[in-house]
């Protein structure tokens, strides 16, 4: 599948620097995400001639950011690609319309003429922005040429959760497939041998196999973000922010007080690598359909593994 920046998600609707740049940062993390799964997130090479800003370009803008955000953004962006403009498939004079808009040569026409030609194709748009909406309508006007008009709805991504969800499309049929699967996928964890067995021998419904593997991501992505110092990057910020905070709303949570002292053993299990050793996990992600619980080290720390130690039923239940 084909995923190309939706450069017109990017018509001067910032205001503030720290705004913006939070927005470049989950659009990287959108790339990163589509990266590990063997795919590109396709950019344009005039993106950085955008205005995020009404008074400065892109390239203005990312110049601003610290140098570490600076390099990766300019590196892709003006070296690596990969471009979808060095392989474009719609030329200047076809009419493409969205909104009562012409769309011809911009990502969002791209996109669609590659759907009328059978390429499975979406956008990934930045947000806040005018886009923030999916599926995206796009018509091919084709009068001029006695042909019927063409209708194409594209699948617009805008956050991290709902793009990785569409990615996952694993195809496992069993807990055992679903470990192995994890195992090969989230390189920054570590997993106990017996983590999925608690719920061995039941059916795995695709739903909740398709949500641990979005805990999982949210977890492995947290665990990578962290700058040569030791210290949180602003996307790690943004993603504890969104996913570790908020108590019993939060995707992953600690649990409480009470809990960890009436549940204090059924919440301590062995060290993955240290045999004989204990590590006490009431940190947790949580899954509805099946009332899982994902149990992990905490806190995380920079260089030093992170270890799933238990995905099963909810533990500290009466």
């Amino acid at each position: 599948m084909d995923f190309l920046v939706n450069d017109l998600s990017i018509h001067g609707q910032f205001h503030e620097k720290t705004a913006f740049r939070d927005a470049l940062a989950r659009l990287m993390t959108m790339r990163g995400i589509v990266q590990r799964y063997g795919l590109e997130l396709h950019c344009q090479r005039e993106l950085l001639n955008r205005n995020p800003m009404p008074d400065m370009t892109m390239q203005q803008a990312i110049g601003q950011l610290a140098n570490n955000e600076r390099r990766a953004v300019m590196g892709w962006l003006t070296r690596h690609g990969p471009f979808w403009s060095d392989l474009r498939q719609h030329s200047e004079n076809e009419y493409l319309e969205c909104r009562g808009e012409v769309v011809t040569d911009s990502a969002v026409g791209e996109a669609a003429f590659r759907t009328f030609h059978d390429v499975e194709c979406g956008l990934v748009s930045i947000t806040p922005s005018d886009w923030n909406y999916s599926p995206v309508e796009v018509i091919w006007r084709r009068e001029d040429e006695g042909l019927a008009d063409l209708r194409s709805n594209l699948d617009n991504w805008r956050n991290e959760v709902t793009l990785e969800e569409k990615l996952v499309a694993i195809k496992v049929e069993s807990w055992d497939d679903l470990r192995e699967y994890s195992i090969r996928r989230f390189m920054r964890l570590t997993f106990a041998d017996d983590c999925f067995e608690p719920f061995k021998g039941f059916p795995l419904p695709k739903s909740t196999a398709d949500r641990v593997v979005v805990l999982l991501g949210i977890l492995d992505q947290f665990a990578r973000e962290f700058d040569e110092n030791g210290v949180r990057t602003p996307e790690g910020q943004r993603i504890y922010q969104k996913y570790f905070t908020g108590g019993k709303t939060a995707l992953f949570s600690d649990s409480s007080d009470n809990e960890k002292a009436n549940f204090h053993n059924e919440l301590t299990f062995p060290h993955p690598n240290n045999p004989g050793k204990n590590l006490f996990c009431p940190w947790h992600g949580k899954e509805k359909h099946m009332t899982l619980r994902l149990h992990f080290s905490w806190p995380i720390v920079p260089g030093k593994p992170v270890y799933v130690v238990y995905v099963g039923p909810k533990i500290t239940k009466r």
